[in-house]
């Protein structure tokens, strides 16, 4: 990947306004493999970079950065009671911070976020899940589209007909579920990236195929497809 294809890669700290930015995307759309890359980007310049993630996410390792093609990198786990403007500003020589599992952020942690982009001048990169399996914003994210200054989609097909998928459709022992927690990882549970149309009516002949002929990966938490 050129190091010129987005615009938030390898902006030299202290060159402008640092800023703080939002990718989100379906679940599948290649959030944690795009992670690594600016990481790596930003690393064969030389310019260190700052990679966390949620403590919630444990579907691999607490504190690791897997990725669906087998990248795994670790990261520092942090949790909603983390001050992340004190941490950040803690360490030396950053060049910019990497975030994901974006969505399990609390609003005062972005806030704290924008002090970051503000106050020290080092651009923070999130990247996360809009919205829920019920389709409600998460905490995180809600924030973020409000205090990011930049916002963009990571796009993913529907894995029913190939259209955009914007919803995570969440399956219980290959069955549709509406409602339930807001974060459940780990368990039976998997989840699916759809379009509109499919979240509300899926194809559960096509379901069953696919749940007979791949079945669940729980390492990743959803299904194989």
């Amino acid at each position: 990947m050129s190091v010129n294809r987005q615009n938030y890669l390898l902006t030299p700290k202290g060159a402008g306004m640092a800023q703080l930015f939002f990718r989100y995307g379906a679940m599948a759309s290649g959030k944690s493999i795009e992670i690594l890359k600016v990481a790596h980007n930003y690393e064969v310049q030389q310019r260190k970079v700052l990679l966390l993630t949620s403590a919630l996410d444990d579907r691999t390792e607490v504190g690791e950065i897997a990725s669906r093609i087998g990248l795994t990198r670790p990261a520092q786990a942090i949790s909603d009671q983390d001050d992340l403007f004190a941490l950040i500003q803690n360490e030396s020589d950053i060049a910019a911070v990497l975030i994901d599992e974006a969505q399990f952020m609390t609003k005062d942690q972005v806030m704290q976020l924008t002090r970051v982009v503000d106050e020290i001048n080092i651009p923070v990169l999130t990247f996360g899940l809009k919205n829920d399996a019920f389709n409600n914003l998460f905490p995180g994210s809600e924030a973020l589209l409000i205090y990011a200054d930049k916002i963009e989609e990571m796009k993913t097909l529907c894995s029913f007909c190939g259209h955009k998928a914007t919803m995570n459709l969440r399956l219980t022992d290959g069955q549709p579920v509406y409602e339930g927690a807001q974060v459940q990882i780990g368990g039976d549970d998997s989840y699916l990236p759809v379009c509109r149309q499919h979240y509300n009516h899926p194809d559960l002949d096509a379901l069953a195929r696919r749940v007979k002929t791949s079945g669940f990966d729980k390492n990743e938490n959803e299904l194989t497809i």
